[in-house]
């Protein structure tokens, strides 16, 4: 992630996005809450990064949230990647 990443990396990047700048797509990194986890590699309750996707539901003229919602949590300590093709559970 941008923020973490070594110069190296960030050059990379750069010759990706001049290469090919319609292919390639940035985000803001967001700060994310941390909630206890159990973390079963460590077999314990440990502070990870999670994120909360509410539901919404529009008719055309209303936004109605739903209770509940699509948690996600970060596999590793200090990880700010939340999906679940990163490494992320819910």
């Amino acid at each position: 992630m941008g923020p973490t990443a070594d110069r190296a990396r960030i050059e990379e990047f750069r010759r990706q996005i001049q290469a090919r700048p319609a292919e390639l797509h940035c985000q803001p990194v967001l700060p994310l809450s941390r909630v206890p986890s159990y973390d079963p590699a460590l077999e314990c309750v440990a502070g990870r990064h999670v994120d909360l996707r509410p539901y919404c539901l529009y008719d055309g003229e209303n936004v109605t949230i739903v209770p509940g919602g699509l948690t996600r949590v970060a596999l590793q300590e200090g990880s700010l990647i939340v999906n679940s093709s990163q490494g992320g559970w819910q």
